[in-house]
């Protein structure tokens, strides 16, 4: 195995799911597979496939959770909750300079976020 190719998110519409995705991720690129028409988000090399929860798969926090790796925590965080996602779980430091945490998306997934605080800009040269 070498890396994840695709994330499926349960939801109760995958219309709507679609949309909130698209705001929380907005550096995803929107793909079609074909001949099917099926309609994903494509984050890297991995694919953000919303799909309609059912009896097999309900939409909700229930055991693994994907952790996006971000370049600045505090900025995403704020983002996802910005388009309505809900503090779960932390924020919490890890390994030397890094956080992590979970928030929920409107149907109750979970979304992990891990990665560095934003460095200080050093905006002014030392004379």
């Amino acid at each position: 195995m070498s890396f994840v190719t695709a994330v499926l998110v349960h939801v109760a519409s995958m219309s709507e799911g679609m949309a909130w995705y698209r705001r929380a991720f907005p550096e995803a690129v929107v793909e079609i597979s074909e001949p099917s028409g099926f309609e994903f988000l494509k984050i890297g090399q991995t694919q953000l496939e919303i799909v309609p929860a059912d009896e097999k798969v309900a939409s909700g926090a229930a055991g693994s959770v994907v952790y996006w790796w971000v370049d600045d925590f505090d900025q995403v965080l704020a983002h996802l909750q910005s388009v309505g996602a809900i503090l779960y779980r932390g924020p919490m430091k890890i390994d030397g300079e890094l956080w992590m945490c979970q928030v929920r998306d409107p149907w109750g997934n979970c979304i992990g976020i891990r990665g560095p605080l934003a460095k200080p800009k050093n905006s002014e040269v030392s004379r």
